[in-house]
C-alpha cells in the first residue's frame, strides 16, 4: 500500500541541482482503475493503481503495483493512450538531510516541475511507512497547501487536461 500526501509548491529549495532528477513521461490507459505508463530515462514502467476507501486522515491511501516494459512496448501502449500526456522533471529530496531534523528520518520529497501545458507547476509528495505518520507529518516552510484531496492535482487529471 502506498500513503503519501501531496502539496502545492511555496518556493524552491535554493540547491535543486545537487540532488537526484530525471525526467519522466507518463500516459494513461484507463483512470479507474488508475493504468498509467512511465518513462523514466531508459526505465518503462506499467502501473496500476487503485484508491483505497479514505479514514479521517488528509493522506492519500492507493494499492499500487508495477511491472516493467520494454521500450518497444512502451511505444506500443503509449499510442493507445487516449488523454495526454504529463511531462515533469523529478527531484528526489531527503527531507532528513535537507532539514538537518531527525523527525524527517527516512522521508523523501519527490519534487515535480511540469513541462508542457501545465508548465511551472510545481508538486511535492511525501509517501509516508503508515497513517500515523502522515498525519503527523510537519511540512518543510517550502511546502505550500495540502492538495492531498484534491483530485484537480492528480497526475491522471493533469494527462486529461493536455
Amino acid at each position: 500500500m502506498e500513503i503519501e500526501r501531496k502539496y502545492l509548491v511555496l518556493t524552491l529549495p535554493s540547491d535543486l541541482d545537487q540532488y537526484e532528477h530525471f525526467e519522466i513521461e507518463q500516459a494513461y490507459l484507463c483512470t479507474s482503475p488508475t493504468v498509467r505508463i512511465r518513462r523514466m530515462g531508459d526505465t518503462y514502467i506499467l502501473t496500476v493503481k487503485e484508491r483505497l476507501r479514505r479514514d479521517d486522515t488528509s493522506a492519500i491511501h492507493n494499492r499500487e503495483e508495477e511491472f516493467a516494459l520494454s521500450a518497444n512496448s512502451f511505444q506500443k501502449l503509449l499510442s493507445k493512450c487516449d488523454s495526454g500526456r504529463v511531462g515533469k522533471t523529478r527531484y528526489r529530496i531527503d527531507l532528513q538531510k535537507q532539514m538537518g531534523d531527525e523527525a524527517y528520518a527516512g522521508l523523501v520529497a519527490e519534487l515535480d516541475i511540469f513541462h508542457g501545458r501545465h508548465n511551472g507547476l510545481k508538486l511535492v509528495e511525501v509517501e509516508f511507512p503508515d497513517t500515523e505518520s502522515a498525519d503527523s507529518f510537519v511540512p518543510p516552510a517550502w511546502f505550500g497547501e495540502d492538495v492531498s484531496s484534491d483530485p484537480c492535482y492528480r497526475n491522471s487529471f493533469l494527462a486529461s487536461m493536455s
